[in-house]
């Protein structure tokens, strides 16, 4: 079984925590509501892969100011790809808090819709186990 680091930032702005629509035809939780993130590379350091990510799935415009270490755990999850086979992956999730100045964002393919939503209104939401499981830990659900 493959094995892959995950960065995963829990980004805030104004008390609203973003969350991005997984696209329906691939990834671990296809069409659910999650947080950003992804695997690293060889070679980057947590933060250079966690900016990455932002950059590669939210755009240039985002302005994260502040990152910090909040949590890391594991779980195996199968993953789909956009030609339908799928493959488990051994996950290790290092969960960071960060901040932002802005809401500007350019999402790419990976997503079908973001959204701005305060703790109140993400409990309503359909969203996937992992994201579920962080904001409880936070005590947000």
């Amino acid at each position: 079984m493959r094995q892959r680091v995950i960065v995963c930032p829990v980004i805030q702005n104004e008390g609203e925590f973003l969350l991005c629509k997984m696209a329906s035809d691939r990834g671990v939780f296809p069409g659910q509501w999650a947080l950003p993130g992804g695997g690293m590379e060889p070679g980057e350091t947590m933060e250079t892969a966690l900016r990455r990510e932002i950059r590669e799935e939210l755009g240039e415009a985002l302005r994260i100011t502040d990152v910090k270490p909040w949590a890391f755990r594991d779980d195996i999850r199968t993953k789909t790809y956009p030609d339908g086979t799928t493959e488990d992956i051994y996950m290790i999730y290092l969960i960071f808090d960060c901040i932002t100045t802005n809401r500007t964002i350019t999402f790419n393919e990976e997503f079908q819709a973001i959204v701005w939503v305060s703790p109140d209104n993400m409990k309503s939401m359909d969203l996937n186990e992992a994201t579920r499981i962080t904001f409880a830990r936070k005590g947000l659900l």
